[in-house]
């Protein structure tokens, strides 16, 4: 099956590059392109697309926005397309904004290309792509822009298991599955099992967001629990 990618930043240049390594691809596709977050929600009307790479800081409409309207159905219809931001070190707290808008995970622009690749099919499949060490730093660094502990608890979060919260923690401690089932001894297959059920009860789309919303409820405090 081809992916089939959009490509959405007010640099020419850069799409160009972009364009070349994924064209090299033999099941990618880039089969749109934009150069601000209105134009791609104007595209997504009449292109089938599978996976947007979304710059952040672009003239008309931002990228975080345009994913927020794109995860929410603005554009795309029901099968709207997985958006993976793309952003530099000077722009982590809009990457942490794409992830609460929707997005399926961030990378830095400079990533090297085979990265950028796993990272496309990993979005196509179904998984996030923020490495567990990225996810930590990032929330570390941003969570003064978290609600305070005080805030109204996710009212899901007492539907949990004593065993899926301290899943959902390890979680955003930033382990792996395979660390989790290490530090709890069990099966990376149990671990698995876990938080399929956390998203499920949550009603949460990925790890990612479990990872924010876990912040965000103070289950966990940056550095730890």
């Amino acid at each position: 099956m081809t992916i089939r990618v959009m490509l959405v930043d007010d640099q020419a240049l850069l799409r160009t590059g972009f364009k070349m390594v994924l064209a090299a691809q033999p099941d990618m596709e880039v089969v749109a392109e934009a150069g601000d977050g209105l134009e791609a929600l104007e595209v997504l009307r009449s292109t089938a697309v599978d996976v947007v790479l979304m710059d952040v800081r672009m003239p008309r409409l931002d990228g975080v926005e345009a994913t927020r309207r794109i995860c929410q159905g603005g554009a795309g219809g029901p099968g709207a397309p997985k958006v993976l931001i793309l952003t530099t070190f000077d722009l982590d707290e809009y990457a942490f904004s794409g992830l609460k808008a929707g997005a399926a995970g961030f990378m830095l622009k400079d990533v090297p290309p085979d990265e950028l690749l796993t990272a496309i099919r990993a979005v196509h499949s179904g998984d996030a792509v923020v490495a567990p060490s990225t996810t930590r730093r990032l929330l570390d660094r941003f969570v003064s822009l978290l609600p305070t502990a005080d805030a109204a608890p996710h009212p899901e979060i007492g539907l949990l298991t004593e065993r899926e919260r301290e899943v959902l923690m390890l979680i955003a401690q930033g382990l792996s599955n395979g660390e989790i089932a290490a530090r709890l001894v069990v099966s990376e297959a149990t671990v698995k099992t876990h938080v399929g059920r956390i998203l499920g009860k949550l009603g949460l789309r990925d790890r990612v967001q479990a990872v924010v919303l876990a912040y965000e409820t103070g289950l966990v405090r940056a550095g730890g629990r």
